[in-house]
């Protein structure tokens, strides 16, 4: 029984340092599996750029609506101190037109009172 064994280990030993040293061709099966492997190594790779390629696209996008963002709010508050002092110079001339019409509105009611007095026609004290 030990020289049985003997063998079986040394069988053992020459099939492992011939599968080791490259002596057996891989089984077909085992082709096919490496083929397969290898080609969904290749999708995901190619699944990876992708998602990669996108996610830097978005990334760039989210970057550029921040930035517009931001010039939007610069903008912004440039274009409301500018309209306060538009609007502030509106109501400013605004006043002024109102007092110049005011002003001709008495200049004229004055004159026609003195055009009245003057040509001898009623007075509030002659009625």
């Amino acid at each position: 029984m030990a020289g049985g064994t003997r063998r079986g280990r040394l069988g053992l030993a020459v099939v492992t340092l011939a599968l080791g040293a490259g002596c057996a061709a891989p089984s077909a099966e085992a082709e096919a599996r490496l083929a397969t492997l290898a080609s969904d190594e290749a999708l995901m790779d190619a699944a990876f750029d992708e998602v990669e390629t996108r996610l830097l696209g978005n990334q760039a996008r989210v970057h550029l609506w921040r930035e517009l963002e931001r010039r939007h709010g610069e903008v912004s508050a440039i274009q409301c101190r500018v309209s306060d002092g538009h609007l502030r110079g509106i109501a400013t001339l605004l006043a002024r037109q109102q007092e110049k019409a005011l002003d001709q509105f008495r200049r004229r009611h004055v004159a026609s009172a003195d055009t009245v007095l003057s040509a001898g026609g009623p007075t509030p004290l002659n009625n």
